[in-house]
């Protein structure tokens, strides 16, 4: 596990195997006094202290929330005359998170096993943290276990973190697997399996 994730052996034995991701975007770079992002681990932020167990703040929000909002906001009321006490936020409130009870993934299986005209494209960033790349994929596995929807699933990743945009060839590529997808799944393009329940 040291091995794979680029944490010490002592950490990895220390938590008995169990590492929390804040702990892991906490210590990867401890040794050069740096933390990871979040939602893009190409971010890098600078903590006061080295020891704890979680980043001091979100290195990726701090430089979205002070690029992205500030530039919306004027937009909307200098470039559209959009006038409105209402300020733009860029993130909604999202906790309390219920991981226990999501069937979402099994939701969706139904879903796709019950109109054969579904199709459904997973598009990832690599440096995401929160939605991450490899559980993502895994879902999508969990998803066809049968293998009979294998045709009406597809994955792309991207070099980027979790606002794939942010980085100009995935902005583009991301809209050309979407372009081609659409295109690709159009009704009698992509004729469904026949299949009994």
């Amino acid at each position: 596990m040291a091995y794979y994730s680029g944490l010490k052996i002592e950490d990895v034995l220390g938590s008995n195997l169990d590492i929390s991701t804040s702990y892991f975007w906490k210590s990867l770079l401890r040794d050069k006094n740096l933390t990871l992002g979040r939602l893009d681990s190409r971010y890098l932020g600078i903590d006061e202290k080295k020891i704890g167990d979680k980043p001091d703040y979100s290195a990726e929000l701090t430089s979205w929330l002070h690029s992205f909002t500030p530039a919306i906001n004027y937009y909307l009321r200098e470039e559209l005359n959009f006038l409105t006490d209402v300020k733009y936020n860029m993130l909604a409130k999202v906790r309390p998170w219920d991981r226990t009870n999501n069937h979402s993934g099994e939701n969706l299986r139904l879903a796709m096993a019950q109109n054969p005209y579904l199709n459904v494209m997973i598009q990832a960033g690599y440096y995401d943290g929160a939605t991450n790349y490899f559980d993502a994929k895994y879902t999508m596995w969990q998803l066809n276990s049968s293998g009979l929807m294998t045709d009406r699933l597809s994955f792309k990743g991207y070099r980027s973190g979790h606002m794939m945009y942010l980085r100009k060839e995935d902005l583009k590529l991301s809209n050309e697997h979407l372009r081609e997808f659409i295109l690709r799944t159009l009704v009698g393009k992509n004729q469904p399996a026949k299949y009994s329940q």
